[in-house]
C-alpha cells in the first residue's frame, strides 16, 4: 500500500467531479427508478459517448467545443427518439431503451474500428479518466449541474413534460459521461437511489447523496493506495455503501 498516494492535488478534483456528478444524478436516479427506465442512462450515455467518437473520427479537437457540441446535439436527439418512442408505445419502452443502447455501442466500436486508439478510446468512455479531471471540465460541468439543479427546483422540468425529463438527463449525462464514464454514470444514478427505497422526499435525497459522496471519497483514496482502477473502485464502494444503508435503514424501521 502507497500511503503517500493519498494526493488533494489528485484526488482533489476527482472528489469534486463526483460531487457535482452526485448533485444532478441522485435527484434524476429517483425519479428513472419512479418512471421503471433504469437503462435510460445507460442509452443516453452511450449517445453521447457517440457524438464524442463522430466528431473525434471527423477529426475535432479532443475536449474542444465542436466536440462538447456533438456530444449534447447526439445526446438531444436521443431525447426526442426516447420521447416519441414512449408516447408510441409505453409498454415497451425500457426494451427499446436496451436496443437503442446496442445501436448507439455498435455505431461506436464500427467508428473506432480503423482507429489504432480505438480500444483506448472505448475504455475511456466506459470507465472514465476521472483521476484526470481538469479546471476546464470541472468549470463544464459545474455549469450544467448549476442550470439542471435550477431547472428541476423551479419545475421547469415537469412543466416541458416527457421532452423535458429526457432532455434534462440528456445534458446532465453529457456533462458527466465523459469525465467519470458509462459505467459510473449509471452507478452514480442507479445504486445510491437504489440504497434509499424505503426513504421518501428530501430525506431519500440527503441520504442518498451521503451514500454517494462517501462511496467516491473511499473508491477515490483505494484507488490511489492500491494503484487500481478509480471508476471501477468507486462502482464498488457505491454498491457496499448502498447495500449497508439499506441494511441500517431497514433494521431502523423494524424495531419500530
Amino acid at each position: 500500500m502507497n500511503w503517500s498516494a493519498l494526493d488533494w492535488g489528485i484526488l482533489g478534483p476527482a472528489f469534486i467531479a463526483g460531487i457535482l456528478v452526485l448533485a444532478t444524478h441522485v435527484p434524476l436516479g429517483t425519479q428513472v427508478l419512479d418512471r421503471g427506465i433504469v437503462f435510460i442512462d445507460l442509452a443516453i450515455a452511450q449517445i453521447a459517448g457517440l457524438g464524442v467518437i463522430a466528431a473525434d473520427a471527423m477529426g475535432m479537437p479532443q475536449g474542444g467545443v465542436a466536440v462538447q457540441a456533438a456530444a449534447v446535439s447526439a445526446a438531444l436527439l436521443g431525447a426526442l427518439l426516447l420521447t416519441w418512442t414512449e408516447r408510441r408505445n409505453p409498454k415497451q419502452q425500457e426494451a427499446l431503451i436496451g436496443v437503442i443502447f446496442v445501436l448507439a455501442a455498435c455505431a461506436g466500436i464500427l467508428l473506432l474500428a480503423s482507429n489504432p486508439h480505438g480500444g483506448e478510446h472505448l475504455k475511456d468512455l466506459l470507465v472514465g479518466q476521472i483521476l484526470w479531471v481538469n479546471t476546464t471540465q470541472l468549470l463544464w460541468l459545474a455549469g450544467v449541474s448549476a442550470v439542471i439543479l435550477l431547472a428541476l427546483w423551479l419545475g421547469w422540468v415537469q412543466k416541458l413534460g416527457r421532452f423535458g425529463f429526457y432532455a434534462v438527463f440528456a445534458l446532465a449525462v453529457t456533462a458527466s459521461v465523459q469525465v467519470v464514464g458509462v459505467y459510473l454514470v449509471f452507478s452514480s444514478l442507479i445504486i445510491p437511489a437504489l440504497g434509499t427505497g424505503s426513504l421518501r422526499g428530501p430525506r431519500r435525497t440527503a441520504v442518498a447523496l451521503a451514500i454517494g459522496i462517501a462511496a467516491y471519497a473511499i473508491g477515490l483514496a483505494l484507488s490511489a493506495v492500491l494503484d487500481l482502477p478509480s471508476g471501477a473502485l468507486v462502482v464498488l464502494a457505491l454498491a457496499a455503501c448502498a447495500s449497508m444503508s439499506a441494511l441500517v435503514l431497514r433494521s431502523v424501521r423494524s424495531t419500530r
